[in-house]
């Protein structure tokens, strides 16, 4: 309420930018900083044994936002000629000139440099060497898709490094429990974000752009099946290694649960259903962390 009161008191040429700013770095649709916050909460708790200092949740759910804002600055920057040919993104800022190029790389520069900030003056030197990795992976990503069609694993391995560096922050050590959790994230990430990809396929593959949708073809849903089935078993490695009980087995049980039930909303790989089916991870890294605070509280 009183955000809007003010933005309404601006100039309409200013709320014009602000609300073009906003839609370049995703602030209207946080999907996937959830997407990014869960994993990033699963590892500060499991390294803080259930208690992680106040501190790093607040470094590190400021840092998961800059950090998606800036990912998605520079991700529209890359793909600013390609977007017009996509129905979903034709009228993104970048693409439609609302914003120049130069903006969303000072931005990115910017969150990137406030970001670092925040692991220099409030983390350890283990959390500072691990972030030079996160910048280089949150830059290159974007730019995969001219290369490879596995754009979807580096954007896993850009979304699962937080996962190292929160745990690092926290136990100031790296473990083998630290890595299982980083890979089943990166599978995680490559199944929900092909979901994400299927609703463009007939798109890119108009004009030349590689994703792991194109890549799987009809075999998409069975190879997600087993993405998602390996997913849920290294986390139950990772429940068995940290002596976790029933609560976070409940919650992986409800992970499941969802897989399935976005296998069901893809069947008929329709934009809308494949859309829903990448929205609906968000409520699986929910049910996740639930499961896993409530055992370690309990």
């Amino acid at each position: 309420m009183i955000i809007t009161m003010l933005q309404n008191a601006l100039p309409e040429h200013v709320q014009a930018r602000l609300t073009d700013y906003a839609k370049l770095l995703r602030i209207d649709r946080p999907i996937g900083t959830l997407l990014l916050l869960w994993p990033t909460y699963w590892a500060l708790w499991l390294a803080g044994n259930g208690s992680p200092s106040i501190a790093n949740i607040i470094i590190f759910t400021l840092g998961v936002f800059m950090m998606r804002a800036a990912g998605c600055a520079i991700n529209d920057f890359a793909d600013r000629e390609w977007d017009r040919h996509v129905e979903r993104t034709q009228d993104r800022p970048l693409t439609t000139g609302r914003i120049q190029a130069w903006e969303a790389i000072a931005l990115f520069g910017g969150l990137c440099l406030i970001s670092f900030l925040m692991v220099v003056l409030f983390t350890n030197s283990l959390t500072l060497y691990l972030s030079f990795g996160g910048a280089i992976l949150a830059f290159i990503y974007p730019f995969m898709k001219r290369y490879t069609h596995l754009p979807q694993l580096f954007l896993g391995a850009a979304f699962s490094w937080a996962i190292p560096m929160a745990w690092a922050a926290e136990a100031n050590e790296l473990s083998q429990l630290t890595w299982l959790l980083f890979t089943a994230n990166v599978l995680w990430t490559v199944a929900y974000d092909t979901f994400y990809a299927m609703v463009d396929r007939d798109d890119d593959l108009k004009v030349g752009i590689k994703s792991t949708a194109v890549l799987f073809g009809d075999a998409d849903r069975a190879i997600l099946g087993i993405l998602q089935a390996l997913v849920i078993l290294i986390l139950i490695l990772v429940g068995h290694q940290a002596e976790l009980g029933s609560l976070y087995y409940l919650g992986l049980t409800a992970m499941a649960s969802l897989f399935v039930y976005q296998q069901y909303l893809a069947k008929d790989r329709a934009r809308d259903g494949c859309f829903k089916a990448f929205l609906n991870n968000n409520w699986a890294g929910l049910a996740v962390f639930v499961g896993l605070i409530l055992d370690l509280a309990l």
